[in-house]
């Protein structure tokens, strides 16, 4: 991936961290971490307040893009480890789904020139990306389960970016490892804002700033497994943590998605159906949630990441791969299907094809090495946020 300038620089602290465990603090006041094989950055984004966002003319971020071919379905076993799954939680607030002719103004936006739309291509995989609210306002994208998705503010030095994201606990966000550090560069963006099931200038539940990033220290110094350096590599991952309002955190509201790791949702083929949401700029000037329906397969010619079809382009990182979105019917005389849990992440959007033809994304697979850790550590730290 293109490096971009006016980052965060962590070169010592880098440089330390393959050393063994370290504590340091940052230019910016935020402290730098290592734990185990993660590294976090602990910030405060509400202290430089929203003044160093500029939402009106944020660019995507740009999707890293891959220069390798697809190897086909069932090209790789399923992770090591056994299958691992926690639940989700809907939140308490009840919105109605009812469509009514509000649609919300833009301002003026940003130039969409990284912004290329995917269609269907040469990995013959079949999808339909449609946009989440089918009216004119957000009676859907603020109900859950797609009120657990969002849009991601950034600052990468003085420009705005974006990126998507999802909650997988009340304060837990999960994202692209891309859209909180610079891959092999030892570096970190700043300043992180979350608006969940943004829809045009509406924000139903807020903006959320954050307190804390954490990676793996492997994608941040540059030494993880990739296919393509830096763009199709195995932790293209992420989890930032929320600082919470005298209201709480976000998903007591909005709910939160499960999250599954190990193959959880995939087949004996390494097949799942994927649904991923995401703000892509090249769709609706990325204000309003999108949705993708796709097969996905795990390509391990790609470092084992999940591929599936997709016209999702630049703003899509980050974004959820979810199994099982929806809720289940209620059943009579039938039983439901293996890894039937609804509702569950099982990864992020991490990159798209170079080669247009192809059509198809790619994400980081969620693990036991990956996901769990990061979680475990944000929860130990910020118990309050997973509760």
């Amino acid at each position: 991936m293109k490096k971009i300038s006016g980052v965060l620089s962590l070169a010592l602290s880098a440089a330390l961290c393959l050393m063994g465990g370290f504590s340091s603090y940052a230019a910016d006041g935020g402290k730098v971490s290592q734990i185990g094989k993660l590294t976090v950055y602990s910030h405060d984004s509400q202290a430089s307040g929203d003044a160093a966002i500029d939402y009106d003319r944020a660019l995507p971020m740009p999707l890293p893009q891959a220069a390798i071919k697809p190897s086909g379905v069932a090209a790789a076993a399923r992770p090591s480890g056994a299958p691992g799954f926690q639940p989700g939680f809907r939140g308490s607030v009840i919105t109605s789904g009812t469509v009514t002719d509000l649609s919300a103004t833009a301002g003026p936006r940003a130039a969409q020139s990284s912004a290329q739309p995917m269609e269907f291509g040469l990995t013959n995989i079949p999808y339909t990306t449609s946009r989440v609210d089918w009216g004119t306002n957000n009676a859907f994208s603020k109900t859950f389960p797609y009120r657990a998705a969002g849009k991601l503010y950034f600052n990468i030095g003085s420009n705005t970016y974006v990126c998507s994201a999802s909650l997988i606990k009340t304060g837990v966000i999960v994202t692209a490892a891309h859209c909180v550090a610079d891959f092999g560069a030892s570096t970190f963006y700043t300043n992180w804002k979350y608006i969940p099931a943004l829809y045009g200038t509406t924000k139903p539940y807020g903006t959320w700033s954050t307190v804390a990033a954490y990676v793996m220290s492997s994608y941040l110094n540059g030494t993880d497994p990739c296919a393509q350096s830096g763009v199709v590599c195995q932790n293209d991952v992420a989890v930032l943590v929320v600082k919470p309002t005298f209201m709480g955190y976000p998903g007591k509201k909005t709910g939160w998605f499960g999250y599954g790791w190990n193959g959880y949702g995939f087949n004996s083929l390494n097949q799942a159906l994927i649904q991923q949401l995401g703000y892509p700029v090249s769709h609706d000037s990325g204000l309003k949630m999108q949705r993708t329906d796709s097969q996905g397969y795990v390509d391990g010619a790609a470092a084992g990441n999940t591929v599936w079809g997709s016209r999702q382009t630049g703003g899509s990182s980050g974004g959820p791969e979810v199994v099982n979105l929806g809720y289940v019917a209620n059943l009579n005389g039938i039983s439901v299907g293996s890894d039937a849990n609804t509702n569950v992440v099982v990864g992020v959007t991490s990159w798209g094809y170079t080669d247009q033809v192809y059509k198809a994304q790619g994400a980081s697979p969620f693990t036991s090495n990956n996901i769990v850790p990061l979680v475990n550590a944000a929860c130990s730290a910020y118990p309050k946020a997973c509760q």
